[in-house]
């Protein structure tokens, strides 16, 4: 069965879903997006996305495209046509059609596009199982990474070098010589005393949904968490590593630039987040998981 997509205001067939040539997220990159994991037909971190959604529109001053509960049904409108079981479901707000111009026009509706496709899950928990690598670059990206904004470019450049590099993941560095974030994730150590470490929040990261989510797993299995930046020399040295995000959930980083990471191997502690990440959301404990 063929995929379909919402594009303002209508179902439509994934081949035949456009938008104008004079979309300001095209031209621009005007606008903001959600990626929301699937799991047993349940958007999982449901209102915790929404929220986001709504703080990245506010700082750009762009409408919201509709109410939060049209939006649910859009969503589910979106996971249910496209019989989404496991899967990534994608959202994204633009400012809208104008003549281009620097400036923004008074009066401009939202375009606003979603879209889903299935995920190989077990594919992603033999991903998890082996640990990734990641390399470490300079912070080349804007001043307000807090905004989910369309405009991607260095991430995809990082991810390519990255990828170049037998890497799956880039970890930005900034001037002070610490770790932000990575591309498309949040990056996380385990320290010799068993605390997990992440940046606290700041206009320097996004704040990441699933990292939002594990912090009350944290919680749930007893781990103590410490908000604060890290250097790359400190991750190589730490206990343990790894990433989260809708599309990695937690996944284990067994390698930095060229240092492996505590004994080369996922980390107990990074596997037992997961395992428990994953169980909670299955089973739409808390914020984890709404139905679509």
């Amino acid at each position: 069965m063929s995929r379909l997509a919402y594009v303002n205001g209508r179902y439509l067939p994934h081949g035949q879903a456009v938008v104008h040539i004079e979309d300001r997220g095209y031209q621009f990159a005007d606008g903001v997006y959600e990626v929301c994991a699937v799991l047993g037909g349940c958007l999982i971190d449901r209102d915790f996305h929404l929220e986001r959604l709504e703080r990245s529109l506010a700082a750009l001053a762009i409408p919201k495209p509709m109410s939060r509960a049209a939006l649910l049904v859009v969503l589910g409108e979106v996971v249910r046509r496209n019989h989404i079981v496991d899967g990534l479901l994608y959202l994204q707000v633009t400012r809208g059609v104008a003549k281009r111009d620097h400036l923004v026009p008074a009066g401009l509706r939202p375009a606003l596009v979603v879209t889903a496709r299935r995920i190989d899950l077990a594919a992603l928990d033999a991903k998890a199982a082996r640990g990734i690598a990641v390399k470490t670059l300079a912070e080349i990206r804007w001043r307000r990474r807090d905004i989910k904004a369309i405009g991607l470019l260095p991430n995809v450049m990082a991810k390519q070098e990255a990828h170049a590099a037998g890497a799956a993941e880039a970890w930005f560095v900034d001037d002070d010589g610490l770790v932000t974030e990575g591309a498309s994730t949040n990056a996380w150590i385990v320290n010799a005393g068993g605390q997990l470490v992440t940046r606290a929040l700041s206009h320097a990261i996004l704040a990441g949904v699933t990292r939002r989510a594990l912090l009350g797993t944290a919680a749930d299995l007893g781990l103590a968490v410490v908000e604060r930046a890290f250097t790359p020399a400190e991750a190589m040295a730490a206990r343990e590593a790894f990433i989260t995000s809708a599309t990695a959930f937690v996944t284990p980083v067994i390698r930095i630039d060229e240092s492996p990471v505590g004994d080369g191997r996922p980390g107990p502690i990074a596997m037992r987040l997961r395992l428990a990440y994953l169980e909670q959301a299955r089973a739409g404990r808390g914020a984890h998981a709404n139905h679509a």
